[in-house]
């Protein structure tokens, strides 16, 4: 049983995460319970970290939104409210054995080719939100030195509870509530989509992990059509909306195939339980 602190725990992963962490007889510590605990303030990180003295550490907490219209904000929250976490616990936590960063696979932007990528691929963001957490994970390395410390980089996820402001939420909804019209861009791209319980398990087996001062991606290595996703939908709820071409959705020079390689995250743990998407998508139609 171990103490881990958790920032972030009330967003949609968080719960996922804790509940994973419990299920490892760990002590799940809300960085929220502090009634005054703001990232961007270094002083607030630091109380906390000293009240909590955390033994492992999640940091879920960020602004997730690639469209979040204040850039400076972006960073403030991302990468200088990472930099006020990690520089606490090298001050204030000795007992600290690992801590986990999530980034996202939003860093490595648009990939050409198609072919599955791995942590080796160079970055090369195209959003706000993307450069914030690359730059994290550009301030995270001059931690490794003092700080046990591995970066996550999560591909596509859903599940219950994720913002219908999400590709897959949305779809979800559309056919669950039999809406009528469903507006879209390009069906016929493929992505990389994993289920959250998915991910919050990697998550808490990855502290457990010999993995330390490395990037990991999180992901399903299997590519998936929007299409398919569509059909699937169409087989649980018995609804076909009618299919609108958005243009303000369809993007220039769309990627056609973007997906992730495991080998690390399996060098690690092992062969991943990866959930049937299928039963993704029909769990997340039975809680709406």
């Amino acid at each position: 049983m171990a103490r881990v602190l958790v920032t972030g725990l009330q967003g949609f992963t968080g719960p996922y995460v804790a509940a994973a962490l419990r299920a490892a007889d760990h002590v799940v510590l809300d960085a929220a319970e502090a009634h005054s605990f703001d990232l961007r303030n270094a002083a607030q990180v630091a109380e906390t970290v000293k009240r909590t003295r955390p033994e492992y550490v999640v940091h879920l907490a960020a602004l997730s939104s690639v469209t979040h219209a204040d850039a400076a904000e972006l960073y403030a929250v991302n990468t200088v409210g990472t930099e006020h976490l990690l520089r606490a616990l090298a001050d204030h936590a000795p007992d600290v054995r690992k801590v986990l960063l999530a980034s996202s696979a939003n860093v490595y932007g648009n990939v050409a080719g198609g072919e599955p990528i791995d942590e080796d691929t160079p970055p090369a963001p195209v959003n706000h939100y993307a450069c914030s957490k690359l730059a994290m994970e550009y301030i995270a390395r001059t931690w490794f030195e003092r700080l046990p410390i591995v970066i996550t980089r999560p591909f596509n996820y859903t599940g219950v509870g994720q913002s219908e402001s999400f590709l897959v939420p949305k779809l979800v909804a559309h056919y669950a509530k039999r809406r009528p019209v469903l507006e879209l861009g390009n069906i016929d791209v493929e992505r990389d989509f994993s289920d959250v319980r998915m991910v919050a398990d990697a998550y808490a087996r990855l502290l457990a992990a010999d993995a330390a001062g490395t990037v990991v991606n999180v992901c399903s290595g299997r590519p998936r059509s929007l299409r398919s996703i569509l059909e699937e939908l169409e087989a649980i709820t018995g609804h076909r909306p009618e299919l609108r071409v958005a243009q303000h959705l369809v993007r220039r020079a769309e990627v056609q195939r973007l997906t992730g390689r495991d080998l690390r995250l399996r060098r690690w743990l092992g062969q991943s339980q990866h959930c049937d998407f299928a039963e993704t998508l029909r769990w997340m139609v039975r809680e709406l």
